[in-house]
């Protein structure tokens, strides 16, 4: 089984993505430990591109994340599930925001080590409209309708545990 896991920030990308990959017994890459190295240093690109092209000979994993850099085309047509986490933005937000207290001072599973959980103005921003553009919104629906065979649309906790609840 491979997995794509997408969806904005602070949706819960991360959790259902680790409760996927032990369901599973599969491989998970987060890839925003791809992407940052320690102090949130965003790593060389080729590097990046590299080590998910590693991990996706896999026979199966779960991939955390967006980043289109990191072959998002070949991530989604391998894929045989993938799960769009279309969460409301301020649920986001305040998602994220409680992640920052619950984490705060130290790193999290899902990040590079040594980039410490961090909520500035930035990263709100990004959560509330830089990262919900309408170029990116129009990415998404493409992404859904190229692919909508093996979507999953999940837009709350409710409809994410039903879905795990309901796995094969």
């Amino acid at each position: 089984m491979k997995i794509a896991v997408m969806g904005y920030s602070g949706a819960g990308k991360s959790t259902l993505a680790k409760a996927l990959s032990g369901h599973y017994q599969c491989p998970l890459l987060y890839l925003d430990t791809v992407n940052f190295e320690p102090g949130w240093v965003e790593r060389d690109p080729e590097k990046g591109r590299e080590i998910v092209t590693r991990f996706m000979q896999n026979s199966s994993w779960v991939i955390d994340g967006n980043y289109a850099r990191f072959y998002q085309p070949q991530r989604l047509q391998q894929a045989d599930c993938i799960i769009w986490m279309n969460y409301a933005r301020v649920r986001c937000f305040f998602r994220a925001l409680k992640r920052y207290y619950r984490h705060k001072g130290r790193a999290r599973e899902s990040c590079a080590p040594g980039c410490v959980e961090k909520f500035d103005w930035a990263f709100a921003w990004w959560i509330l409209w830089a990262g919900r553009t309408r170029e990116k919104r129009a990415h998404y629906r493409q992404i859904v309708e190229q692919y909508a065979p093996k979507v999953v649309i999940l837009k709350n906790d409710r409809q994410v545990a039903r879905f795990l609840k309901n796995l094969p």
